[in-house]
Formats: structure tokens, C-alpha cells, sequence
């Protein structure tokens, strides 16, 4: 079995490293600049808390040299989302699986839910060129629970979480996606096989919602964010609005925004991902989390005053410091 990784980040390499160490398959990945560099002088190189793992790859800037594979792992951050699509045209064959990586409402997310009529979102793809480029029917949803991050061009820690939850975008079950979960498995992942990863997407960003901006803006870490009252009671009321959103489009949540606080708060002191793209000068992916709650929110009729306003604080931010176009 051939695997490419587009995009040898923190995620992708995490995936890529513990893929290519289990000794399954072969893993090529599709890089560019330092990291390339790096993969090709060093392979995989991955530290944990309990060793560090290396591995072999065949890394390259250019898709065509790595030929078509049985599955592409798309993790980029979102504002190279669609750049990448393009890119990786050439490692799909008639059956490669697509299995995007990546935070936020991914570009499949909307298809075929009630109130969305099937157009693209403009805040995730403009114009549906991703969708364009990848179709549907060879998605497969992914949820990552891990925390990783990128110490030096090729060289990543993994510092928590080792789960992945993966599903067929339109629900139900499926033997590709069963396949998928034992090789994830093999490689040392907590992989759950979802029903409805759809929902599962949905109930993961309604945490990051306001947790990412919000520690961005202020960098503060997220125990900070929950300590002070005025911030905490504003972050509900942003997640009680993208709850109801979830009702309309059939992702309804179980948990109230103070329950989803309390497992939140588990984690300590800790950075979000959107904290550190902003410490290191990283493009935000402000569209994908934020932009495009508000987006579905117009599209089906819930007013968001709080998420409007968050995401109008955080692009600003972001376009102040150059981090947001």
C-alpha cells in the first residue's frame, strides 16, 4: 500500500512518522523548502515522551515524481488547502481515498446537509475549487485529538492525544473506512470509526470556536481564557449560538457550553493551535473555524451577534500582526 502525506507539519508528520514505523505501507510525502530538505536528508523524525522514532521517506516537491497512491493524507493548515488540492491531483488514481487532516469545517463538510443546497462554503472554498479537485466520493472524515508540534523543519513532538476519528462523510459505515481504522490502529493511533463523523467534526469545533481565536488574540493559554469570568461567559454564549446552528443541520450537541468547559480545562495551561501559528507569525486559520460557523449560521437562519464579533476582533488581529489576508 502506498500513503503520501501532503503537508509534513506537526499532524502530518505525526501520521506519517508512526505510519512508516509501523512498516505497513509506503510513505511517501509532498513537501517543499526546510521541511523537503530535512525529509529527504533524515526521513520521518518524531519525538515522544517515551523515544524518538525514525523513519524512512520519499520526499518530493513534485506529485508526478511520486506517482499515484492508494491514500493521500491531506494535512495543511486551511489557507494552503486549496494550493495543495492542485498540487496533489497527480497522486489520485481511480480509487485513492482522501483523508483530509485538518482543523475547522473542512470543504466536504456541507454536502448534502439540509440547508445548505449543496453550494460550497466561501469561507472554507471559494468557488468550489477544492471540491473541484477532490471529489467527494473519495473523502474520507477525519477528527484529530492529538497535539503536536513542529521543533525544527522536518523534526516534530508529539506532546498529547492519540486519536483519530474517521467516518464516510455521508454516514453509515463502510469496509474502506474499517480498512482505514486497522492500519491507523497498526500504527499506534486510537482510531473510532464514526457513524456520523460529520457530527463528530462538528462537536470538536465547537470547542475550538472559541477557545483558538480568543487565545490568539489575548495570548492567553486556555486556563486563563476559562478563569475569567466576563471571557468564559462570552465563549458560551458564542458556543450556545454554533449549538444551535448544529440542530439545523443535524448535528445536534448532548453537552452544555459549561460541560464542554469542563473537559477543556483538563487540559491544563495548554496553547492552541491558533496561539502558536500566531507566537510564530503563521497564517491563522481563522476561515475554517470561525468564518464558517458564521456562514452556515446565515445559511440557515441563526443569528451569531457573538461569533460575528469574534471573528471580527480576530480578523483584525490577524491583519494588524500580517497573519490574516
Amino acid at each position: 500500500m502506498k500513503i503520501c502525506i501532503v503537508g509534513a507539519g506537526a499532524i502530518g508528520s505525526l501520521i506519517g512518522a508512526r505510519l512508516a514505523h509501523a512498516g505497513a505501507a509506503e510513505v511517501t510525502a509532498l513537501a517543499r523548502g526546510a521541511t523537503l530538505a530535512a525529509l529527504q536528508t533524515h526521513g520521518w523524525r518524531l519525538e515522544t515522551a517515551a523515544a524518538q522514532v525514525q523513519a524512512p521517506v520519499q520526499a518530493s516537491a513534485d506529485a508526478h515524481a511520486l506517482g499515484v497512491h492508494d491514500l493521500v493524507v491531506l494535512a495543511v493548515k486551511g489557507p494552503a488547502i486549496a494550493a495543495a488540492a492542485r498540487a496533489m491531483t497527480p497522486l489520485l488514481g481511480p480509487d485513492t481515498i482522501v483523508l483530509p487532516a485538518v482543523n475547522g469545517v473542512p470543504w466536504w463538510f456541507g454536502h448534502d446537509v439540509p440547508g445548505l443546497s449543496g453550494a460550497p462554503l466561501d469561507s472554507v472554498d471559494p468557488g468550489g475549487h477544492v471540491a473541484g479537485a477532490i471529489a467527494q466520493a473519495r473523502v474520507v472524515g477525519c477528527v484529530v485529538h492529538a497535539a503536536a508540534s513542529v521543533l525544527a523543519p522536518g523534526v516534530v513532538r508529539h506532546r498529547m492525544g492519540q486519536g483519530l476519528i474517521i467516518g464516510e462523510p455521508a454516514g453509515g459505515m463502510s469496509t474502506r473506512v474499517q480498512a482505514l481504522g486497522a492500519l491507523l490502529r497498526g500504527a499506534g493511533f486510537d482510531v473510532t470509526a464514526s457513524t456520523q463523523v460529520r457530527h463528530d467534526v462538528w462537536y470538536k469545533l465547537w470547542g475550538n470556536l472559541t477557545m483558538n481565536p480568543v487565545s490568539a488574540i489575548t495570548g492567553a493559554t486556555i486556563d486563563r481564557v476559562l478563569d475569567d469570568p466576563l471571557v468564559r461567559a462570552f465563549c458560551s454564549a458564542a458556543m450556545d449560538e454554533a449549538a444551535a446552528i448544529g440542530e439545523r443541520i443535524g448535528c445536534p450537541l448532548v453537552q452544555s457550553a459549561a460541560d464542554r468547559h469542563a473537559v477543556t480545562r483538563k487540559l491544563g495551561a495548554f496553547k492552541t493551535s491558533m496561539l502558536q501559528d500566531a507566537e510564530a507569525g503563521r497564517p491563522l486559520e481563522l476561515d475554517s473555524i470561525v468564518g464558517a460557523v458564521r456562514e452556515i449560521g446565515q445559511r440557515v437562519g441563526v443569528a451569531t451577534p457573538h461569533i460575528d464579533a469574534l471573528l471580527g476582533l480576530t480578523r483584525l488581529f490577524g491583519r494588524v500582526h500580517g497573519i490574516y489576508d
